[in-house]
């Protein structure tokens, strides 16, 4: 290897520290040193093929804006004491997942998002109602509604064939049949326990009803009503002649073993158990179907789960963590983010909910429909601590709970009244989730 002489030495190295100086001087580092790191913290999504496709997709933007993207993925319990701690320390991920009442509780630590709001409403046909309910507070938008989980009907059409039923449109119509059903063997089944989809269907039942927790306020009790009193007597009714007691004990894999085992005939539940009956090729699938969730004198609403993106506002990288929301929306990625996850996925834009997997299944067609009846929990009230409180207490499937093993509807709502006021004056403790 040929020499090198004092005089070429301290030519080569002058230059290098004559170009260090000169990017130094003028704020910009080279490219080697202006790689910067974005990062998202989102939950296990219950599709893990989901997670793999937002995987696949941050690493394209990344290529292409330049950048590394990092996605993080963690329990879902895992993720308020998560939020909690980097919105204590000020340092953590640029971007985040949000539900309920995240984006109101986080307010004036999350960024402005209503830029990306317009732009994407405008390209993609408009957002539904609910993503307004959810992500839009005081101080604007704090957060871009990015997928929800449709809540439909889950049924087995083969003991809804042996009884001579059709599916019920109504939730008395699901008290009549389920009480044939029971008789058959097939009982009905709704959870009045602590698990998530306990508090989801109980919210579509009383807002089907004209029913409702807290006023608009946010603060004003609601849930002391003629409307409430009938909902408890329809689930004490529900409970004696259609289901089993086992419902009070149930997690919100309980409803999916008890349709897949065929022992239940209905539940009120995402699309899961279809999906994991398809992918295990299990014969039962050939049954499983879907009807739109029940309405009442009221109409039909419900309480699917939201989920949302949001950016810190601590993060450096504010600008190119909304190009990177931008690109998660194109269609073609977002038919691609609703491929992966079976159909799971659903769309807070119109435009986007015309994607095959729906429309080509009869199962499923009538999915992408139930952003039509969404609200946020709480309605008709923005989410904020109190519902919050509300839900991860589990008051609502207790003060059933309360009802159907005995004690007087009317002191099974006073119950619930206070145990809400408690939690609008922020005096519960945080529970479950």
């Amino acid at each position: 290897m040929p020499g090198t002489s004092r005089r070429q030495f301290l030519k080569q190295t002058t230059g290098v520290a004559a170009g260090t100086v000169s990017w130094l001087a003028l704020g910009n580092a080279p490219a080697f040193a202006q790689k910067r790191e974005l990062t998202f913290l989102s939950w296990n999504h219950f599709v893990p093929a989901s997670d793999d496709e937002l995987r696949k997709q941050a690493e394209a933007f990344g290529k292409q804006a330049g950048v590394t993207v990092r996605v993080d993925t963690i329990a879902h319990l895992q993720l308020p004491a998560k939020w909690a701690a980097e919105a204590q320390a000020q340092s953590g991920h640029d971007l985040r997942l949000c539900g309920g009442a995240d984006p109101f509780l986080y307010e004036h630590q999350l960024v402005d998002m209503g830029d990306v709001i317009d732009d994407l409403g405008k390209k993609y046909g408009g957002w539904y109602p609910f993503a307004k309910e959810g992500s839009h507070t005081g101080s604007g938008w704090k957060a871009v509604p990015w997928f929800w989980i449709s809540f439909p009907a889950t049924y087995n059409t083969a003991h809804f064939k042996q009884a001579g039923l059709e599916p019920p449109k109504t939730w008395a119509e699901l008290l009549h049949h389920g009480k044939i059903l029971k008789k058959q063997g097939n009982p009905v089944g709704i959870a009045i326990s602590h698990c998530a989809d306990a508090n989801t269907t109980f919210w579509s039942v009383l807002w089907s009803h004209g029913g409702k927790v807290l006023e608009a306020d946010g603060k004003t009790p609601a849930i002391n009503s003629d409307k409430t009193a009938q909902v408890i007597e329809w689930y004490k009714e529900l409970y004696r002649d259609a289901m089993e007691p086992e419902v009070l004990s149930w997690d919100d894999a309980s409803n999916n073993r008890c349709i897949l085992a065929g022992k239940c005939s209905w539940i009120h539940n995402p699309i899961s158990p279809y999906a994991a009956a398809v992918s295990k090729k299990m014969p039962i699938a050939d049954d499983i179907s879907h009807h739109a969730s029940p309405g009442g004198p009221a109409g039909i609403h419900s309480a699917p789960p939201i989920n949302s993106i949001a950016i810190w506002k601590f993060s450096k990288n504010q600008d190119v963590a909304k190009d990177f929301i931008k690109f998660l929306f194109r269609k073609e990625n977002y038919d691609a983010f609703i491929a992966a996850s079976q159909g799971f996925n659903h769309p807070p834009l119109k435009n986007l909910a015309d994607h095959p997997i729906w429309s080509q299944n009869p199962k499923l067609a009538m999915l992408p429909k139930e952003a039509e009846y969404a609200h946020e929990r709480g309605w008709p009230a923005k989410p904020n601590a109190a519902v919050q409180l509300i839900q991860v207490n589990y008051i609502l499937p207790d003060m059933l709970a309360k009802a159907v093993n005995g004690m007087p509807t009317k002191r099974a709502i006073a119950w619930a009244e206070e145990q809400v006021k408690l939690a609008g004056q922020g005096k519960l403790k945080q529970g479950g989730a």
